[in-house]
């Protein structure tokens, strides 16, 4: 499996002979350039300019954006609802989902904003990759990431909704989370690939450079 990222919450996670999906597309009212990807399934987490910008992806034929259990050729999606509230007693939704490609298993944690319970972290069942909001805001804090990892224990971590050039929604930079998880300096790379063969025995964070100028749309 390939895992691409785009900026902010937007991952495209593609396998060959399966669907693509592309998670949370964002608008360019958030500073960044508009995107033009190509996508089976999208998955939305909340609704807000940043994270459900479903025009940014052509041929996408299916869009999740609420709680449920789904199966999208051959993929199992489940979408898990991950509300918070706020300091004012506003509820902020947000969905989380678990997506299953044969047998690697990819959470995307959308905005979540708090720690969740045990039997919430049990739910999700085993995880291979976890995406996970890092940078504050309408996300975890640095700190609080560094808990969640800590339950879920993902044999990859990668960090996203954190500051980037351009980026009008204030943001902390990623360089607070690594130092909550104890990473003197991560190695960029394009993209993840993930396979069952080669999965790490201790939990490793990657950071992904964000393709924000690469266009695959035609």
């Amino acid at each position: 499996m390939d895992i691409t990222w785009y900026g902010h919450s937007c991952f495209r996670l593609t396998e060959r002979g399966q669907i693509t999906i592309v998670t949370d597309p964002y608008s360019s009212e958030i500073g960044l350039p508009a995107l033009k990807l190509k996508g089976d399934v999208v998955t939305i987490s909340h609704q807000q300019p940043g994270h459900n910008y479903i025009d940014g992806v052509k041929g996408a034929a299916d869009t999740l954006n609420g709680p449920g259990e789904y199966e999208i050729g051959g993929v199992f999606i489940d979408g898990i609802a991950m509300h918070s509230v706020d300091d004012a007693g506003e509820v902020r939704d947000n969905v989380a989902y678990v997506i299953r490609f044969d047998e690697l298993t990819v959470l995307h944690l959308g905005d979540l904003a708090h720690v969740p319970d045990q039997s919430t972290i049990e739910s999700l069942g085993e995880v291979n990759v976890a995406l996970v909001p890092v940078g504050g805001g309408r996300g975890l804090k640095s700190g609080q990431a560094a808990e969640v990892i800590a339950l879920i224990e993902p044999n990859y971590i990668v960090p996203m909704h954190y500051a980037l050039p351009g980026l009008t929604v204030d943001l902390d930079p990623v360089d607070r989370f690594l130092k909550e998880m104890g990473v003197s300096s991560a190695q960029e790379e394009e993209l993840l690939r993930v396979t069952t063969a080669a999965l790490p025995e201790q939990p490793q964070v990657v950071l992904l450079r964000p393709q924000i100028k690469v266009e695959v749309a035609e």
